[in-house]
């Protein structure tokens, strides 16, 4: 009843998914050093701080409210999904309440990935999608795996001919289909 639909769910019957990625890895780096952090800070305060049943509590309930965040960060990162199909670029994401974000690649005017040295180290980019002079729900997505290749999968779809660029190999090879 709480767990999200599979995205393909929302697919029309005369669209084709071409490619279904989660962010990057890398998306989960702040997260894990934060509450890293928070809890060394924890045992450092449980650590030189007088005994006391109440530092003790409040030191463990504390821990405990950081691991229950970071595993809520974690499960939702892991039912995000990034879909884009012969027709349109989708964002599912959320675990009650479950959010759908769309663009159709018709009103697609551009496409620019960036990459940082660090998104070119571990294997990440920003996929930015624009539209005719309009803000739409995913005009920008962060932590994308592989940037290039969608990129130019994308492109394909947008503005290319079917069957003219490498990205078809792997299209028809089935690498995106997870």
């Amino acid at each position: 009843m709480l767990a999200p639909r599979e995205i393909d769910e929302y697919l029309l019957p005369t669209e084709r998914r071409v490619i279904r990625v989660r962010q990057h890895w890398a998306f989960m780096w702040k997260h894990v050093t934060q509450t890293a952090l928070f809890l060394l800070l924890m045992v450092l305060l449980e650590r030189y701080l007088p005994n006391s049943v109440l530092i003790d509590n409040l030191v463990f309930y504390m821990a405990l409210v950081a691991v229950l965040r970071f595993t809520v960060l974690t499960i939702l990162w892991w039912i995000e999904r990034i879909v884009i199909t012969d027709k349109r670029v989708m964002l599912a994401r959320g675990i009650v309440v479950h959010n759908v974000g769309m663009m159709p690649l018709s009103k697609v005017t551009d496409l620019t990935f960036q990459r940082t040295l660090g998104g070119r180290m571990l294997g990440y980019g920003t996929l930015i999608v624009e539209s005719a002079g309009q803000i739409q729900a995913l005009n920008r997505i962060d932590y994308m795996p592989r940037p290039e290749e969608i990129y130019e999968a994308l492109s394909e779809l947008v503005f290319g001919e079917k069957g003219k660029t490498r990205a078809t190999g792997m299209l028809a090879r089935g690498r995106w289909r997870r």
